[in-house]
């Protein structure tokens, strides 16, 4: 199945659960970072746990960040982390969770004033 990113700006989008094999097309496509917004065991055993995640990231040479945060509860440190972690990546950041919608959500939240 093609991944499904929704470009947001020209450095930011966002999609849906990444998987393993997922990272070497988000490299192909030039994103440097990704950010995983989805808490390990959210989606039970079938989902994919971070530091798995991050492994096969990093071989694809990108920069991972995991920033799990529970739908609906966004706090403001976490806000807070999420802007720290776009204004340290060097290129086009994805970031993803269960739909995209919680990344989304999170990344309009950093683009409001304090």
């Amino acid at each position: 199945m093609p991944l499904q990113i929704l470009s947001l700006t020209p450095r930011f989008a966002a999609s849906p659960q990444l998987g393993e094999a997922d990272f070497a097309e988000v490299a192909a496509r030039g994103f440097t970072t990704v950010i995983n917004n989805r808490p390990d065991g959210e989606g039970g055993p079938s989902q994919p746990v971070s530091a798995d995640l991050e492994s096969a990231a990093v071989a694809a040479g990108l920069h991972y960040v995991y920033l799990p945060v529970v739908s609906g509860s966004i706090t403001a440190a976490q806000v807070g982390a999420m802007r720290d972690a776009l204004h340290a990546s060097a290129g086009m950041t994805l970031a993803f969770c269960r739909s995209g919608a919680r990344s989304a959500q999170l990344f309009g939240l950093t683009q409001a004033p304090d």
